[in-house]
């Protein structure tokens, strides 16, 4: 099969466009382009083309990576599984993860640190810091540790019960506060017990 052009200009997310003499299209990076010597004209064998494929979906799935790991946390098993719902195979996939991981991008203990350390930030309970945990897709080895120090949130709760209760709440009002906490992960108990707290201040 014979190259019949490569594109100038590189699209969006930095990839060439080759199209061959039977019209169909791959597109490559400039490292796969330089590493295969290719250029307009060329002729390659199907083993040749079947490699070309190969270090293309490596590539693919190295660049499409760095990407996701650059927009947010993630980690090892939620960036493999991200990877693949994009396209990419499975095999390149495990192999874009291993190469992450190799350049010390890609640390599970790490990443469970931040999930929770933001889950801290936006006030959620304990249980919402966990469903986040299982969202990452981390490894529950890395929980306990993650989540050694988490705070009881109680002030959270408190000011939240204070900007969100009118001074003079009927059930449907304290109602929609607790709902509100519990999708938080707060516990019944202590959303419970801040309340009870504040209507002895009242009484």
């Amino acid at each position: 099969m014979r190259i019949e052009s490569i594109s100038a200009q590189p699209d969006r997310v930095g990839r060439y466009r080759l199209t061959f003499d039977d019209g169909s299209v791959m597109r490559l990076y400039r490292q796969t382009v330089q590493d295969f010597g290719l250029y307009t004209g060329l002729e390659m064998t199907p083993a040749e083309l079947d490699a070309l494929e190969q270090a293309a979906s490596r590539m693919s799935a190295k660049m499409r990576a760095v990407r996701i790991v650059s927009a947010s946390s993630v980690s090892k098993n939620d960036l493999q599984q991200r990877l693949i719902q994009k396209g990419e195979n499975a095999e390149s996939a495990k192999e874009a993860v291993s190469w992450m991981e190799e350049l010390n991008l890609l640390d599970d203990r790490r990443t469970a640190e931040q999930v929770v350390a933001r889950c801290v930030s936006k006030g959620y309970g304990l249980a919402r810091a966990k469903q986040a945990l299982y969202e990452k897709r981390i490894p529950r080895d890395y929980w306990q540790e993650a989540l050694q120090d988490y705070p009881d949130q109680m002030d959270y709760i408190r000011q939240y019960v204070q900007e969100h209760l009118p001074q003079e709440p009927d059930q449907k009002a304290v109602k929609k506060v607790i709902d509100a906490l519990i999708r938080k992960g707060h516990s019944y108990g202590h959303i419970r017990r801040v309340l009870d707290y504040e209507d002895a201040l009242e009484d």
